[in-house]
């Protein structure tokens, strides 16, 4: 047990004080932990404040609307996780009572939770013993006992998960998970590693060698896909025009009418989307410089064209008043655009 027991060591030294930590509340732990998912601390820590304040419990959760829901979850990206919170709170709500489940196996089969979610909740909220896997875990364990196996292979995934259950303190899952994945988070980080300081470098196999910088191995490597987005800000004295994705990473959201591909003004205005959509003769008032809006697998090349127009063939679009327009949750890219550019903010 001397792994386990140097990493809580350390971990009591050494913690961040979050407001998650000092609670067993099942459901402001899956909310930290759905925040949490491809979210660094940093960032994630103000919206969960904000969240909890917004929908203190289950139930303020199940009965809030998507709109809401999204809207508080604005700017935080990979919005299928709100979706999947609110769908899942109306569950909880209907079939369990409002009472959050307590086994790991029906804690598991909630929308949006995996076998890290599950055994997050499992060892903090009830101290059962299923040992974390996320990417700090795996970069540990990688580097501590020299495994060149990637660990994003079938095989990798497998071989993780066995050893950090292997490892598991069980007589106190819950700091065993945390003091494992703060020390991924704080000390043995993927870039600038300080060796010299960590408590396990006595008998870390990759101490003092490069297989530090080298590991973990990952097999995949993330392709960027480039796109083009022409978002149509159409006034009409003091109306605008939104629609609802119903796809894509924006699901949900509102946007702007969107005239997607790579376009000069002049192919713009010839496309079948813009002749179906105007009906008369639209003015275009200004057009924004390009802004470039990366995502983790996305590069998105924006412009905005600033369109004025009295009639529009809005079947397909919700006419709304600009004071309005802050109301609806809407893409990082979209919202910091009008509060910048249209607001003035």
């Amino acid at each position: 047990m001397i792994f386990s027991d140097e990493i809580i060591k350390w971990y009591h030294k050494n913690k961040r004080d979050l407001p998650w930590r000092n609670t067993t509340n099942p459901y402001k732990i899956w909310i930290s932990e759905i925040i949490l998912q491809q979210t660094k601390v940093s960032q994630g820590l103000p919206y969960y404040i904000n969240f909890i304040e917004e929908f203190p419990t289950i139930t303020d959760l199940a009965n809030a609307s998507e709109n809401q829901v999204l809207k508080v979850w604005q700017g935080l990206g990979y919005y299928s996780r709100a979706r999947n919170l609110h769908s899942t709170s109306k569950i909880i709500r209907d079939d369990f009572n409002s009472q959050f489940p307590t086994e790991y196996k029906l804690i598991k089969e909630l929308r949006g939770v995996g076998d890290y979610t599950a055994a997050a909740i499992s060892s903090f909220c009830y101290n059962l013993p299923y040992a974390v896997l996320d990417g700090n875990v795996s970069r540990v364990l990688s580097r501590y006992f020299a495994i060149d196996t990637p660990i994003d292979s079938s095989s990798g995934k497998k071989m993780f998960k066995e050893l950090s259950q292997k490892l598991m303190n069980i007589e106190d899952p819950a700091i065993h998970n945390q003091a494992i994945m703060e020390f991924g988070a704080l000390m043995c980080t993927p870039k600038k590693t300080d060796c010299s300081i960590c408590t396990l470098r006595n008998s870390c196999k990759s101490f003092g060698t490069e297989l530090v910088e080298l590991l973990p191995i990952k097999s995949k490597s993330l392709k960027v896909t480039k796109k083009y987005f022409n978002y149509l800000i159409i006034s009409s004295e003091n109306h605008t025009y939104l629609q609802k994705r119903t796809s894509g990473i924006w699901n949900s959201l509102y946007q702007f009418p969107l005239i997607e591909g790579e376009f000069t003004e002049d192919q713009l205005v010839n496309t079948k989307q813009w002749k179906n959509l105007f009906i008369g003769y639209p003015i275009i008032e200004k057009i924004s410089t390009k802004i470039k809006h990366k995502l983790s697998h996305q590069l998105i090349h924006t412009s905005f064209y600033h369109v004025k127009c009295d009639t529009i063939n809005d079947s397909n679009f919700l006419k709304i008043n600009w004071v309005e327009i802050e109301e609806y949750p809407l893409p990082i890219l979209i919202d910091k655009y009008i509060k910048s550019v249209i607001l003035h903010k």
